[in-house]
């Protein structure tokens, strides 16, 4: 028997990420580059959209609102979400579900260049795009079991790990300055470039029916999902715990606002790695695409 010692990592690769799933599964590198660019997509509309609404109503009741139309469907579509998921081909879900978000954007896009934007279509796209998202996340989640070899799972996590810090950090940092320096529209048209790319990338991947024996969605069946939820007293506490970092430790309603107040627009987005509450669970469950 080789000892372990022998063939344990040392030097610079002791501190390097393992990138044996990028180089076995040409599955994982495709879904690691489009969730790599999304998520770079996803943090320009999450800059963008809260600043253009500032600009419109001049309301940080009115930017914090975004996140209360966010957590209903959050809450009730990822139950649903989870349904689908075992009972549709997982690839598929997801590259429809990916494209919904990039028609979204489109709307986003369409109402900035109007003369006079609306407010209420920010509202509804904030909306619509928890909802996808939520019914996203299960499917992903459960399609990287299939696409990467077991023996590799620790390694894809860790990369999936170093991809979403990358991201979350450069992410907000590069969406302030655009949408300082290029606006809300110029921001958007990015996030629209990037759903793009991740669907042209997501359609290559190799489909993932579900099992012969798993049910059709049904309202049994997400009651029996919420009744396990609750159930897990381990669950609830994180659902507990994000949901009170959310209200009270993530001010981000008041961001572009303090932005203009310190006459410096181009510090937006540099206050770290901020979570959108669409994404309030990825961090714990790392993703949609965005995360993972």
């Amino acid at each position: 028997m080789t000892d372990s010692s022998d063939t344990a990592p040392t030097g610079l690769r002791a501190v390097l990420p393992d990138l044996s799933p990028w180089r076995a599964s040409a599955d994982f590198r495709k879904l690691w580059v489009s969730g790599l660019i999304t998520n770079f997509g996803s943090f320009l509309t999450f800059v963008a959209l809260p600043v253009q609404l500032k600009d419109l109503t001049g309301s940080a009741a009115a930017v914090g609102a975004i996140g209360a139309v966010e957590l209903v469907p959050l809450l009730v579509f990822g139950l649903y979400g989870g349904a689908l998921a075992d009972a549709l081909d997982k690839r598929r879900l997801i590259v429809w579900t990916e494209a919904g978000q990039g028609l979204l954007s489109v709307l986003l896009l369409g109402n900035a260049l109007l003369p006079h934007p609306a407010v209420w279509p920010l509202y509804v796209v904030a909306a619509l795009s928890a909802s996808l998202d939520s019914v996203q996340r299960p499917a992903l989640d459960s399609l990287w079991p299939r696409i990467v070899a077991h023996d590799h799972l620790p390694a894809a996590a860790s990369l999936n790990s170093l991809r979403w810090t990358v991201g979350g950090v450069a992410g907000p940092a590069v969406a302030g300055v655009v949408v300082a320096y290029a606006g809300p529209s110029s921001a958007y048209a990015a996030d629209l470039a990037t759903f793009v790319v991740s669907v042209a990338l997501m359609v290559r991947i190799a489909s993932s029916p579900a099992a012969h024996e798993a049910a059709k969605p049904s309202l049994r069946s997400i009651a029996e999902g919420a009744r396990y939820a609750w159930s897990r007293k381990d669950l609830l506490g994180t659902y507990a715990v994000d949901l009170a970092a959310m209200f009270l430790a993530m001010p981000l309603a008041v961001l572009p606002f303090l932005a203009d107040e310190l006459d410096a627009e181009w510090s937006l987005g540099h206050g770290g790695p901020p979570m959108p509450l669409r994404l309030w669970g990825s961090m714990r469950r790392c993703r949609s695409v965005r995360c993972w």
